[in-house]
């Protein structure tokens, strides 16, 4: 029986490690170890706490010696020296994005990308601030009450550009956002019904809602701010907007909505009524809940599941007025979420998923700590080299997932394609970039593609990281050192048998424990780390290129 009642006691290594895994882009021992010593509804408790900001926006430069300045927020600083083309600014958000991902050691940044994933833009959707302003404003409701995001996202520049609402006028609608309204961003389409109809909605609903998207379009981000997000958006504009009756199909019990006035005032109280309207249906409240278990917790969603988690999670949903936090709560302290609710802990959920682009690169970066080049002090390397290049393009595009430029309207296909969802994520197109992360850590270059002598802007010294992280409890014992990191990378520790080819095929090759013993103690007095980084380094890239490792 799927069973959402909260887990009891403390959540222990390898628990605290799924957790932090599904729910953080953030992962590192020294994190799982504090929340091993929890409960599921402390550790929990802490991971919905939003952390601040590294940088509270972008840094752009017109050279690499040129002294980086900001340039969203004001829009434009005095005397800035920024391009003539926009477009030149843009990959500096995605990549500040990424880094705040990197460094946030909670599910806030998890949060903002899963609302991303049906919420969908492109970064080009607009100009360069119209889409920061897309980030923060998931980033606001990321963690907030999801029925007000929905009201939010209909000015949001960046959408405006995306599904053409920006192009949505009285004399002349269209319906491309109104569709995805139901479609995608709340109650979803049924199994048809018959012409036209979907079971949840119908294409009549569909062109009612699209009278009542008319008239929102653009404004200067100097021109009008959300009072509510403190975000610029576009606004309502009442001389294009269709203030006639909208009258809706029994799938919505007939409703009616009239506007109160012709004015401002009227488009905000139908646009308000509509959303009331779409989020009264109880499908809405499931859809949203099938979605974050997707997310959160598998693919695959049974009718016991669907009874007996989606249902009672809508409950909730509904019953907190569709605040995000009582539901996430709820899912990832359940016994479901660690497969402790039937006689089989390890069959179902941990390790269930294939991992994104995202959580690969993100969680070895964390992992192993790598350094960061600064993105002032050291501004080329950190957005060009390190995170345009290396991370966005080699370790996130040439994987499947090119950031914030999903391959259509409906997201990123591993969250939602039916039936092979996250399989996508591991194909014969994307392998070979998975295969090479460990080699480019290791190497701090591209190492393949015929550009290995290109940095990457960072580099895993392994000998030193083994040494001074902490994360391995007695470097100078072989089986600790394979033990502990199998244990923190892989989702469920393997059999005898595979942890001792590790240990000794791949780790020792052969040569008695004892003598890593030696060389270990010999490189910490001496500081030579030639004898023990080649084996550290055949580890650690085994490990990463291991099928447990893409999986979590």
């Amino acid at each position: 029986m799927a069973s959402l009642n909260p887990l009891s006691g403390s959540l222990g290594r390898r628990r605290a490690a799924h957790l932090l895994r599904r729910a953080s882009f953030r992962y590192a021992r020294t994190q799982v170890d504090d929340l091993s010593t929890q409960t599921a509804t402390q550790a929990v408790t802490t991971l919905l706490t939003t952390s601040p900001l590294q940088h509270a926006q972008p840094y752009y430069a017109t050279s690499p010696t040129a002294t980086p300045v900001t340039w969203i927020n004001p829009p434009k600083p005095p005397d800035a020296p920024l391009p003539a083309q926009d477009f030149e600014m843009r990959p500096n958000v995605l990549s500040w994005w990424t880094n705040e991902a990197l460094h946030d050691p909670g599910i806030t940044h998890k949060m903002t990308f899963f609302l991303h994933q049906f919420l969908a833009t492109d970064a080009d959707a607009g100009t360069s601030s119209n889409f920061f302003d897309y980030l923060s404003l998931l980033r606001w409701g990321s963690l907030g009450n999801f029925k007000k995001l929905l009201v939010k996202i209909v000015t949001d520049n960046s959408m405006l550009y995306y599904l053409d609402n920006d192009q949505n006028f009285a004399q002349n609608p269209n319906e491309n956002f109104a569709r995805e309204f139901f479609e995608l961003f709340t109650i979803g389409r049924g199994q048809p019904a018959g012409p036209g109809d979907y079971t949840t909605f119908t294409e009549d609903d569909i062109v009612q809602a699209a009278r009542v998207f008319t008239g929102f379009n653009h404004a200067l981000r100097n021109q009008n701010t959300d009072p509510d997000t403190n975000i610029p958006a576009g606004k309502g504009y009442p001389q294009t907007h269709d203030f006639g009756q909208k009258t809706f199909s029994p799938r919505f019990a007939d409703t009616v909505i009239k506007a109160p006035a012709n004015d401002l005032t009227g488009m905000i109280a139908e646009l308000q009524a509509f959303v009331d309207m779409v989020f009264a249906q109880d499908e809405t409240a499931k859809n949203i809940c099938r979605r974050l278990y997707h997310y959160f917790v598998t693919r695959k969603i049974t009718q016991e599941v669907e009874d007996e988690v989606i249902t009672p999670l809508a409950a909730t949903f509904r019953t907190n007025d569709f605040e995000l936090k009582p539901v996430l709560l709820q899912l990832l302290t359940s016994e479901h979420f660690y497969d402790a609710d039937d006689t089989l802990s390890n069959d179902e959920i941990v390790g269930a998923l294939i991992k994104s682009p995202l959580d690969l690169a993100l969680q070895a970066l964390s992992f192993f700590d790598l350094p960061i080049p600064d993105a002032v002090g050291e501004y080329d390397k950190h957005y060009n080299t390190f995170y345009n290049s290396a991370v966005r393009y080699r370790m996130l595009e040439l994987a499947g997932m090119p950031l914030f430029y999903p391959w259509d309207v409906a997201g990123y296909p591993g969250y939602y394609q039916d039936p092979d969802f996250n399989r996508q994520f591991f194909n014969s197109a994307t392998i070979i970039s998975r295969y090479k992360l460990p080699q480019m850590l290791l190497t701090g270059t591209f190492a393949w593609g015929g550009q290995a002598a290109e940095s990457i802007g960072t580099k895993l010294d392994i000998a030193a990281w083994v040494k001074d992280s902490g994360t391995i409890s007695d470097p100078s014992d072989s089986y600790v050192v394979v033990e502990e990191l199998v244990q923190y990378l892989f989702p469920e520790e393997p059999d005898g048998d595979r942890l001792n080819h590790f240990l000794e095929i791949v780790f020792l090759d052969g040569i008695p424990p004892f003598d890593w013993t030696i060389d270990w103690n010999e490189y910490v007095s001496s500081g030579d780390d030639m004898a023990v980084k080649i084996p550290l380094q055949r580890l650690v890239n085994a490990l990463l290129y291991a099928p447990e490792y893409q999986v979590f």
